[in-house]
């Protein structure tokens, strides 16, 4: 996914928060690998995954965060991914 699909999902426009956005995706998908989901763009459900962390992040970037919310459709979405996946 590219830099500029991330942006129209967090509705960011310009060029400044470039570097931490590209670096909040890689933590995502470092978090879906972790969570037994491989890295696959050609699923819409891992791209919303990948979104929903990487703005989950951007706009909660104290150290308390607040994941109750993200959590149960997160936690939903890495199930039906780790059930579909093919093993590499």
């Amino acid at each position: 996914m590219g830099i500029e699909e991330l942006k129209l999902f967090l509705r960011i426009d310009g060029n400044d928060e470039d570097l931490l956005i590209q670096s909040l995706q890689s933590a995502a998908e470092e978090f879906m690998l972790n969570a037994g989901v491989y890295k696959n763009y050609d699923k819409f459900l891992y791209i919303l995954s990948i979104k929903m962390l990487v703005g989950h992040w951007y706009e909660n970037r104290s150290a308390l965060g607040k994941a109750d919310k993200l959590s149960f459709s997160l936690d939903s979405i890495i199930l039906q991914l780790k059930y579909t996946q093919i093993e590499v």
